[in-house]
């Protein structure tokens, strides 16, 4: 760590220890598996705490848990205990969001990531020299903040260290990848089959109206504007439905438990709605086109009849 922060400064340069464990609540029989994340007190790695106390070097006894745990009866103040070192550790705030693996993390200072080392009945590898930090302790990891420049020195400078970006270091959690293929293949799905039921209701509607295009023909309306006219209903039926949609998602959201893993940033809602409102006017081409080839004669004959 120390050559780390010699080229990329100190002040880029962060410890990041990780290790999965069970943990009980003081008193009870409650198994709760999280991951013990070690990092630096006041670091840059360090949360956001959403209700309580940060960790401090003045509080060595203190951690930071995600408030999943809060389903389970973690409070403030409670203390937890680590069942593969006996450590007892207090918990002196929450976070929000955070988990590896599943599993809520539990963020220890470095005096506890240093003293749960000492406890552990398994030691690190020697050969991981690289994430000692100051205080003697093995980190799984060390986080720089770094340009492609830093980078090339740092390879340099540690041939027998590996350098991983954030994006490949996430991939690189069990099952997270065979997660994400999954999920995307539901979504490409879900868009794939959207767009056909959108397209074919659209198409429906429009066979339905037959004879009003038909005599809109004969009185002389112009076919392109027939098809303007079609493809802005098609836009404002999406785009009310989406809207619809959207408040719909949002209400249910503000009652869903903590403890579910759900997430809708705006952008992601955004570009969901944009590409549907796309798929929706290109579903409406179909309509379009079914307009175009209507034979006024013969649409006003099948109305009459």
């Amino acid at each position: 760590m120390s050559e780390a922060s010699a080229i990329a400064g100190e002040e880029n340069v962060e410890p990041l220890g990780v290790k999965m464990t069970t943990v009980t609540a003081e008193g009870t029989a409650q198994k709760l598996d999280v991951t013990l994340l070690g990092i630096r007190a006041g670091g840059w790695l360090m949360p956001a705490v959403t209700e309580g106390n940060a960790l401090s070097p003045q509080a060595p006894g203190m951690v930071l848990a995600d408030r999943k745990l809060k389903d389970a009866g973690i409070a403030l103040g409670s203390v937890i205990v680590d069942q593969a070192s006996g450590l007892k550790w207090t918990v002196g705030g929450f976070v929000s969001q955070e988990s590896f693996s599943h599993s809520p993390a539990v963020f220890l200072g470095a005096e506890q990531w240093a003293q749960l080392q000492r406890m552990s009945a398994a030691a690190r590898p020697k050969a991981a020299e690289s994430g000692k930090s100051s205080d003697g302790a093995n980190y799984s990891a060390i986080a720089v903040k770094a340009n492609k420049e830093l980078v090339s020195k740092l390879a340099a400078a540690m041939p027998t260290v590996e350098l991983v970006s954030k994006s490949d270091a996430v991939s690189a959690i069990p099952g997270y990848k065979e997660e994400q293929g999954s999920l995307w293949m539901m979504i490409v799905f879900l868009f794939v089959i959207g767009s056909f039921v959108m397209a074919v209701f659209f198409y429906v509607v429009t066979i339905q109206k037959t004879g009003q295009f038909g005599i809109l023909k004969a009185i002389g309306t112009r076919t392109a504007y027939l098809a303007r006219s079609v493809a802005l209903q098609v836009l404002l039926l999406s785009t009310a439905s989406l809207i619809a949609s959207a408040l719909l998602v949002r209400a249910i959201e503000a009652f869903l438990p903590g403890s579910m893993p759900f997430q809708l940033h705006l952008s992601t809602l955004g570009l969901t709605c944009g590409a549907f409102i796309a798929m929706s006017l290109a579903g409406s081409l179909l309509s379009v086109w079914k307009v175009a080839r209507i034979d006024a004669l013969d649409a006003i004959g099948r109305a009459a009849a």
